[in-house]
């Protein structure tokens, strides 16, 4: 694994992890890179501090002990968006409207999620409808074995 530090055009600085150089090009290339804070696609590596390795007679300074497993976090991430969506209806890209119909008074309101375009999205939050993104891709229920 290796961890980049990632740049959007709009100056929001991230870390991102992945399993080469070559995943991080090819997932760029491929457009899969976004900025968690706006959304913007448009990612580049961001300057980053160089790791240089302590003098030979120091100890390090974090244990590697001490370092979490990159997959124990994401399973972890995982199990408490999992757990934070029981109880929450799938609504696919129904999601925006459902959501102004519901910001709206027109439905009775109900933990939902789905999916949406970025623009819409940002329509959702600049209108007051309260709604958040997930850290992690959902699977919709169509697609699950």
């Amino acid at each position: 694994m290796i961890v980049f530090d990632l740049k959007c055009t709009h100056a929001h600085v991230f870390e991102a992890w992945f399993g080469s150089s070559a995943d991080y090009e090819d997932q760029r290339a491929r457009g899969l890179l976004t900025c968690p804070i706006c959304g913007d696609a448009d990612i580049a590596k961001a300057v980053m501090a160089p790791n240089i390795p302590a003098k030979g007679n120091r100890a390090p300074a974090t244990p590697a002990a001490a370092i979490p497993d990159p997959k124990a976090l994401m399973a972890a991430l995982a199990q408490a968006q999992a757990k934070m969506l029981e109880g929450s209806q799938w609504v696919g890209m129904s999601f925006a409207d459902k959501a102004r119909a519901m910001h709206a008074g027109e439905e009775a309101a109900a933990p939902i999620h789905g999916q949406t375009s970025l623009a819409e999205a940002k329509a959702l939050i600049e209108d007051g409808v309260p709604v958040a993104p997930l850290p992690l891709p959902v699977i919709p229920p169509e697609q699950c074995n």
